[in-house]
């Protein structure tokens, strides 16, 4: 087959496509970027679409010459400076629709959301519901699936948090948080390569879920046995402070980092992902496993106890070291300023320059700061923050030697400021 699959660097989409290529199917591989994804799935081919810019369905028909089925895997959780709602979840698939039917391309499997079709709290599932409607108002051969959270082996968005929050001795009870049913990864991708099958039922909608119900805080115990860790204590926070941390969550996904902490969240969390797997397995044959037998079937290893662990720390480290870089901008504007004259002068520099270079060098720590805050330019302002120490460090040692004799080390210290940087360097990526 020729299938055409849309979201393929996220967690199904990319896992879809694994399956798809070493079965020998052909794949249109459509997302709006992740370049690495992209290098391990050479055999696809690849096309950059991003789908706030759809406005029409001729923007998809170069794309469906020859394909059988389409597949949409388009998701985001919240709209943010580079994720809209409307556009991954209604707007854009619809114009997809509308252009598969003008194509003659009749299969559609399309990923929708547990519960959107009895309740829909929060604009990530009201877009979810659009998105439904407007395929189901087609003529095309549907399939709609509605899975609960999807977890896998990889680490990757709801995954990683409930990994993160494992790694935590002591964790908030979650007394809001609906029920979750997780549905395994592997389930789901079966049910998508049965459903594309020519033979396969059509116009059907379906609750992919996990076979227990499990309270938010459950699901962090059963990652934390299969850590091989204790059980956390939990404690009773109160609601003020869960509402800031959801808020703080807001300002980092507004800042560009996908954190699955956020106002949005909390009201999904709310409903719940619960429903029926009846019909799945009926229809199917596939028997959903739990989240404990999948877990315990490939036992954690060092990496996944690394990871969780750095996950937790992974803001903090990122909050500390652009707070570094703005904070020693604001103390060469104020209370440093007289401080770094006196060090350039101590060094023989003298005339307008000297002010100029102070006022350069909290400028360059300024911008190097903000721009380490937003994801999009975080990693180039990493990589300059490195120069920029090497820079002070190669200064410093040339005009004031004495610094590296100074009891608190300020030359010293430079190289764990380098470290750090360093360290969020290779943890940048958020996939």
């Amino acid at each position: 087959m020729k299938v055409l699959l849309i979201g393929a660097t996220g967690l199904i989409g990319s896992s879809i496509l694994a399956k798809l290529l070493s079965a020998g199917h052909a794949v249109i591989a459509v997302s709006r970027g992740r370049a690495n994804v992209r290098r391990q799935f050479p055999q696809a081919q690849w096309v950059s679409i991003d789908l706030r810019s759809v406005d029409s369905a001729q923007k998809w028909t170069p794309h469906l010459v020859g394909v059988d089925a389409v597949v949409n895997c388009a998701g985001v959780l919240g709209g943010s400076g580079s994720d809209s709602t409307d556009a991954a979840h209604s707007h854009g698939p619809a114009t997809l629709f509308a252009a598969c039917e003008q194509a003659g391309v009749k299969r559609v499997v399309h990923f929708s959301a547990v519960g959107v079709d009895r309740e829909t709290p929060s604009e990530f599932s009201k877009s979810k519901a659009e998105g439904d409607a407007a395929l189901k108002a087609t003529g095309l051969d549907w399939v709609i699936l509605r899975p609960s959270v999807v977890l896998g082996r990889r680490a990757y968005g709801g995954g990683a948090l409930f990994r993160g929050l494992a790694a935590l001795p002591v964790l908030p009870r979650f007394r809001d948080a609906g029920e979750l049913q997780i549905v395994q990864l592997d389930d789901v991708v079966a049910t998508v390569l049965f459903f594309l099958a020519p033979s396969a039922p059509a116009r059907v909608e379906l609750e992919l879920v996990g076979p227990q119900r499990l309270t938010f805080n459950e699901v962090v115990a059963i990652y934390r046995k299969w850590l091989g860790s204790r059980p956390a204590q939990l404690v009773d926070v109160p609601d003020r402070l869960i509402d800031w941390m959801y808020r703080l969550g807001d300002f980092f996904a507004w800042l560009g980092w996908r954190t699955p902490i956020r106002s949005i969240a909390k009201q999904e969390m709310v409903r719940g992902a619960i429903g029926d797997p009846t019909q799945w397995t009926d229809m199917t044959g596939i028997k959903p496993q739990s989240l404990e037998t999948a877990l315990m079937a490939e036992p954690a290893d060092v990496r996944e106890k690394w990871f969780a662990r750095i996950y937790a720390l992974k803001p903090l480290i990122f909050a500390v070291t652009a707070l570094f870089w703005i904070s020693t901008a604001l103390v060469s504007y104020g209370p440093g300023w007289d401080i770094g004259l006196g060090l350039l002068y101590e060094g023989g520099l003298s005339g307008p320059i000297v002010p100029l270079a102070v006022i350069a060098g909290a400028t360059s720590d300024l911008i190097i700061g903000v721009a380490i805050a937003f994801r999009r330019t975080s990693k180039i302002a990493l990589l300059a923050a490195l120069v920029l120490s090497f820079v002070y460090l190669i200064l410093g040692t040339i005009l004031v030697p004495r610094l590296w004799r100074e009891p608190l080390g300020p030359m010293l210290k430079i190289w764990s400021v380098m470290v750090l940087n360093v360290v969020s360097l290779a943890i940048v990526d958020d996939r």
